[in-house]
């Protein structure tokens, strides 16, 4: 059973790197940094955004509109530390407890 949760605190800590990715590329879109129409720069652009616009999208519906300040990368990475907390703190001491 712990191997399945440190399964799950890995794919947290991936799809964390995966926001910064995503953060970090948008940023360097909006300052004109690289090069949209390239094609490489393009095809990782768009593999981060299938990835992550789905649940931006669900946060954005709860959050109110700031302007041009999207925070909800923040927010998920906000909810990806919590959760690993959770898996850190209280789950693996009851797994280890329950002698599973």
């Amino acid at each position: 059973m712990l191997a399945v949760t440190y399964v799950l605190y890995q794919a947290l800590n991936l799809y964390w790197w995966i926001v910064i990715a995503s953060a970090i590329l948008s940023w360097l879109y909006a300052f004109n940094i690289v090069n949209p129409g390239n094609p490489f720069v393009d095809s990782v652009g768009r593999f981060l955004w299938q990835l992550t616009e789905p649940v931006y999208r669900r946060i954005r519906k709860v959050l109110p509109d700031l302007g041009g300040i999207d925070l909800s990368p923040l927010v998920v990475l906000f909810g990806i530390m919590f959760l690993q907390y959770l898996l850190v703190y209280y789950v693996n001491p009851a797994i280890y407890s329950a002698g599973v």
